[in-house]
């Protein structure tokens, strides 16, 4: 990393990360040519960058993936959690090389590309990670130049100038703009993702979202709800007009405390309702502010696909997929919220059960996508409890 007084470009340099001191990594840029301006983070999935990049709770957030062979796959219809990528940009150790897979219909680099996402290649990613680790997690520009023309004071200054995460709402940003019926199943090889046309005898459940994955909806329609998304500004009143059996809150991305002014009062209200309530991620969060917890910033947050969760209530330990930079402050849980799941890695917060609601959430992502699906069950329990 070099610093803000001794900065030369080097020869052959296309890319940078600047952060907000000045100090800056250079590399190889591909995909979009531009600049874009987040929190810095990293994932440690060894598989699934296609689905990272298009999860609605990276926006905001540039990915440094730990794995260095990323885009060896290249990309295609199937892997995506949302309509348009929302991470800003990514950050790999190896050069994006030609496609090896049998599903690929075009390369990273050129999908990253097309819709505008920044990636920058041959950049020491571990020692990343280890700033990432140690100092937490950074505000940069991501500016990709093919003739690597780079204004890095000004680049610095826009960093130092970003706000940052925390205080800010971006569910508002990323959630569906109206209500729809959710129609796909799970996705088979050979058969894409199916239609749901199963009756209307299942339980309907109706999901806010606040940036969801489109791979928890499918697994809710697996596990044999009939589920209609509604956006993350959606009234009580709105909710309610649609007769669900249960309510869903989706994982989204930003600072909960800010979401929550808007979505905490409708959780109260469905709560004293009775209604049942399951949350993921931020919904988790939200269920949490809810019921009278606060939650806090982390230094570094979690994101990968190899997080081990211990379920408090028999030991089990579930190896799970997480992304999230925010967590719930088990310090603050009212008495008739009880904590059921615990990080393995920190001791933070990882689920939550309202002793007198029908109500439960987890921190983690049970759909995966990419990652783990030692966690289905949960699907599993909400559905079978609204039969």
């Amino acid at each position: 990393m070099a610093d803000a007084k001794t900065l030369i470009v080097p020869k052959g340099a296309t890319g940078v990360l600047v952060f907000a001191d000045g100090s800056a990594v250079f590399g190889r840029g591909f995909g979009a040519v531009g600049d874009a301006v987040g929190e810095l983070c990293f994932n440690t999935a060894m598989t699934g960058y296609q689905e990272v990049m298009t999860d609605p709770s990276y926006a905001g957030q540039i990915v440094t993936f730990t794995f260095p062979h990323i885009g060896n796959v290249g990309t295609n219809l199937d892997d995506v959690e949302a309509d348009l990528p929302h991470a800003l940009g990514c950050v790999v150790r190896q050069d994006v090389t030609e496609p090896s897979n049998f599903r690929n219909v075009e390369p990273f680099d050129q999908w990253m590309k097309e819709n505008g996402r920044i990636g920058l290649a041959g950049v020491d990613t571990r020692a990343l990670t280890r700033l990432i680790r140690v100092k937490g997690a950074p505000n940069v520009v991501i500016a990709h130049d093919p003739e690597g023309r780079f204004d890095i004071e000004a680049l610095a200054a826009r960093a130092a100038a970003w706000p940052g995460l925390e205080g800010m709402d971006l569910a508002i940003e990323v959630s569906a703009k109206e209500s729809r019926l959710w129609k796909d199943g799970v996705w088979k090889l050979g058969f894409g993702y199916g239609l749901d046309e199963a009756g209307e005898e299942r339980p309907h459940v109706v999901a806010i979202d606040y940036g969801a994955k489109n791979n928890i909806f499918r697994n809710l329609v697996k596990a044999g709800a009939r589920v209609t998304v509604l956006p993350a500004t959606a009234s009580y009143e709105q909710v309610m007009e649609h007769n669900p059996d249960g309510v869903f809150l989706s994982n989204g991305p930003g600072d909960p405390a800010a979401t929550g002014e808007y979505a905490v009062p409708v959780i109260r209200k469905l709560l004293d309702a009775d209604k049942p309530v399951f949350g993921i991620c931020l919904g988790h969060q939200m269920l949490a502010l809810a019921a009278g917890a606060k939650t806090v910033k982390m230094h570094q947050g979690h994101r990968g696909a190899n997080h081990p969760v211990k379920r408090l209530s028999d030991g089990l330990v579930e190896i799970t997929s997480m992304n999230h930079g925010f967590a719930v402050d088990a310090d603050t849980l009212p008495a008739n919220v009880k904590p059921t799941h615990v990080s393995l890695f920190d001791g933070s917060n990882c689920g939550i059960e309202l002793t007198d609601k029908k109500a439960f959430s987890v921190q983690y992502h049970p759909e995966a996508s990419p990652g783990p699906q030692d966690s289905f069950y949960l699907f599993q329990r909400f559905v079978e409890e609204l039969k």
